[in-house]
């Protein structure tokens, strides 16, 4: 166990899965932290994370020091210890939960324990999105299966889920015959570190190491089939020369087909590519774009589009997801197959564009209900509920 203080009286005991609080840096892992420590203002509850290890130092330690919130490990042996890691993560991290006296335990990435229903621990799950059940073409088939199974599994041991959008909870319904009544939206909230202004020297810097366009479109997130990043570059075609697409996120294999694309159509030069970006640098890729562009096919939410928006740029997306409830009316929407339409879009928020900053003041308007602290209450009224 690794504490920050003492916690013996607060007046809720929360236990969290943290395993991607500690070992993803972005997506569920960013989730996570930003709920995490949103919440962690509020001292009546008593925050305890179970990991199955300390995963990476750099993301533990993006959770606040406050005396209400808790690291805690399962004691491994030294042979097997994956398996041992992940037989406790799915069933013998009840055991730990109960004798810790812990009250509500939220799955913070759509899975809860095996057995949790019936230790008497009430339980909450967020679930982000059923994109494998959706769109199984983008998963190993495999893969299909057990997510599917640990789908509903989950639903049947939840006493209540969060879907992080109204897109997810309709799927939610669909896919798992899940009563409305036992599901809220409560949206993902972002970090601040996306609302602050970015000094001027930490904006050359980050322009000198990364080498970046003078004008360029921005993309942020992994770099695969369904996030459909091959619209953008295929829109590049019908956009003036001097802007250039910048993408930040993880490469798959699907990184190759698009760069091939751009060799064979004399692209490459308009394009750049960077992997394993560190979060620190992020605001600062934000801040020098002109547009962001997220073209992906299905969403459970679209956190990227949120810290775009709070950045100060406008954002062009894709219809056929949530994507409109992230980015709001007052950004733009075209098919995930129209690389024309993708450009002509692109081309009205360009600087110099007609009704580009209005589009920009109304779009930071509306994602005010995505701000921590309102997210963060929500959630703590529903722990309160339960308890």
């Amino acid at each position: 166990m690794e504490k920050s203080g003492d916690n013996s009286s607060k007046n809720i005991i929360i236990g969290f899965d943290a395993k991607r609080i500690v070992r993803n840096g972005t997506g569920l892992g960013s989730y996570g932290r930003t709920l995490v420590n949103d919440l962690a203002a509020d001292d009546s509850l008593q925050l305890r994370l179970y990991a199955p290890d300390k995963g990476r130092d750099d993301l533990r330690n993006q959770i606040v020091s406050r005396p209400n919130v808790a690291f805690f490990y399962p004691t491994l042996h030294t042979s097997h210890s994956t398996l041992h890691a992940s037989y406790w993560r799915t069933r013998g991290i009840v055991r730990d939960l109960l004798r810790d006296g812990v009250q509500i335990y939220h799955g913070l990435s759509g899975e809860l324990p095996v057995g949790i229903r019936k230790s008497g621990i009430r339980s909450i799950v967020t679930i982000h999105d059923l994109i494998f059940l959706r769109h199984p073409e983008f998963y190993h088939w495999l893969d299909t299966k057990i997510y599917a199974w640990k789908f509903r599994q989950t639903v049947r041991e939840a006493d209540h889920i969060i879907a992080i959008s109204e897109c997810t909870k309709r799927d939610i319904i669909e896919f798992g015959g899940v009563d409305e009544s036992k599901i809220s939206v409560i949206y993902q909230s972002f970090s601040p570190q996306f609302s602050a202004q970015v000094a001027p020297e930490t904006l050359e810097s980050v322009r000198q190491r990364y080498e970046l366009p003078n004008r360029y479109v921005l993309n942020v997130g992994t770099i695969e089939a369904r996030k459909n990043i091959l619209l953008a570059v295929k829109a590049l075609h019908y956009l003036p020369e001097e802007i250039s697409l910048v993408v930040v996120g993880r490469r798959t294999k699907y990184t190759d087909k698009v760069l091939e694309y751009a060799k064979n159509h004399g692209l490459s030069h308009r394009i750049k590519m960077f992997h394993g970006v560190p979060d620190d640098d992020l605001p600062a890729f934000y801040a020098q774009a002109e547009t962001f562009v997220y073209p992906s096919i299905y969403e459970g939410f679209g956190i990227p589009i949120i810290e775009a928006i709070s950045c100060g740029l406008p954002v062009v997306a894709c219809t056929g997801s949530c994507l409109e409830e992230a980015g709001g009316p007052d950004s733009l929407y075209v098919a995930p197959n129209d690389e024309k339409a993708m450009a002509d879009a692109i081309r009205q928020t360009l600087k110099g564009a007609d009704g580009r900053e209005e589009r920009i003041y109304r779009s930071r308007d509306y994602i005010r209900r995505f701000e921590g602290r309102d997210v963060a209450r929500q959630v703590a009224e529903l722990y309160s509920f339960l308890k």
